[in-house]
């Protein structure tokens, strides 16, 4: 063949750190907190309902397009519940197969080719892929380190609008730092997209895991309704990563616009787990308390160990990721500390530097997932504390 047969948008994206250091754990038996899916399953009750959807004849064959009615409906009273928000079941919701197809979806709906897109830096991989396949150009944005936090430069990003800017691309809770976007920080984003007239693509997937703070959708925000695509899904929120069902909300020319993309992609998807996770988003508020407080206290066991073992740990405020700074270990390169951390200690992490354009300023930063059993972590804070007699 006289050409690569990948094409030149996806040229740079080769397999995901992700697999890499699932194989390395696999290979080398070592305890793996690089990926984040848990490691024991939801509601009991909610596995149940995709049981009965099931046996029932319920979704085995092509659901409708934008998803089945329950879903959407229970995904509408879940934005009234939480936020007050108020979207019309039939034409401003989209279920999807996750939300990585929801957010190519929107990328390839949005934008054309050569506009730019600004996303926050560090940043989900699949937003990078997501771009280049919609042939947008990427503009990151880098949250910095500021005390035991990430924090956004409302100035840098107001500078990195242009005239050729059509969207921005926002994750909060955020991904893979943990923070947590402030009031006036989501206040000052969408005044510069009301300001500069753009589209906005919100990435919520752990709204509900917060601790000590508030989740915010930017949507509720002025001016927001007619230009915000809201993305979320129920694999974060109810540890069913693998049923991978997502959905949108917003008005209904975006929504329409991001189904065009979507029905073209996997038309349809996850038919009976549509109608199990319509049941989870009407639990009592008692099990998202729940799964929060627990997810607390993971944070904390793994957070306070790291802290032990010498590294400088950004607690997060948000989602199941913990950054830290590998420096006061002596170690400059994430990459070479990653690989070589399962046979010094029988832990697997990921390198936040992948989640950089700018990878240099990611170098030194290593993410920890703590959605595991407390004795899966408990054993890994041992691990971890042998660090400084390797």
């Amino acid at each position: 063949m006289g050409r690569p047969p990948l094409n030149r948008r996806l040229a740079a994206f080769g397999t995901t750190i992700f697999a890499e250091m699932s194989a390395l754990a696999v290979r080398t038996g070592a305890i793996n907190l690089g990926q984040g899916f848990p490691d024991t399953d939801g509601p009991e009750e909610v596995r149940e309902a995709a049981v009965r959807a099931l046996r029932d004849g319920r979704g085995n064959q092509y659901p409708p397009g934008p998803g089945v009615p329950e879903l959407r409906a229970a995904v509408a009273e879940h934005q009234r519940r939480w936020y007050g928000l108020g979207f019309d079941a039939d034409s401003e919701v989209l279920i999807t197969a996750g939300a990585t197809e929801a957010i190519a979806a929107s990328l390839l709906a949005l934008v054309e080719p050569g506009d730019e897109v600004v996303a926050l830096e560090p940043y989900y991989d699949s937003y990078a892929a997501c771009i280049a396949m919609a042939g947008g150009v990427r503009v990151p944005v880098t949250l910095r380190p500021d005390g035991d936090t990430f924090r956004l430069d409302l100035d840098e990003l107001r500078a990195a609008v242009t005239d050729r800017t059509r969207l921005i691309l926002l994750n909060t809770p955020h991904n893979p730092t943990g923070t947590v976007l402030t009031h006036d920080e989501l206040a000052a984003v969408a005044e510069l997209a009301v300001e500069r007239d753009l589209l906005v693509v919100t990435d919520e997937v752990y709204e509900h895991l917060v601790f000590g703070t508030a989740h915010t959708p930017l949507v509720s925000f002025p001016g927001m309704r007619e230009r915000t695509v809201t993305i979320s899904s129920s694999g974060k929120t109810f540890s069913f990563t693998g049923w991978k069902v997502g959905w949108v909300t917003g008005a209904p020319e975006l929504v329409t616009a991001v189904r065009s993309a979507k029905q073209y992609l996997t038309y349809v998807s996850a038919g009976p787990f549509q109608y199990a996770v319509a049941e989870a988003l009407r639990l009592p508020d008692a099990y998202f308390h729940g799964i929060r407080e627990d997810l607390r206290a993971k944070r904390d066991l793994l957070a306070d160990g790291l802290t032990d073992a010498g590294f400088q740990v950004f607690r997060p405020s948000g989602t199941y990721f913990i950054t830290t700074d590998i420096r006061p270990l002596g170690e400059t390169d994430g990459f070479a500390f990653c690989r070589s951390l399962p046979e010094r200690c029988g832990v697997v992490a990921v390198p936040n530097a992948v989640f950089y354009d700018h990878q240099d300023q990611g170098s030194p930063f290593v993410r920890f997932a703590f959605c595991k059993r407390d004795e899966v972590l408990t054993d890994a804070v041992a691990r971890l504390k042998t660090l400084g007699a390797g």
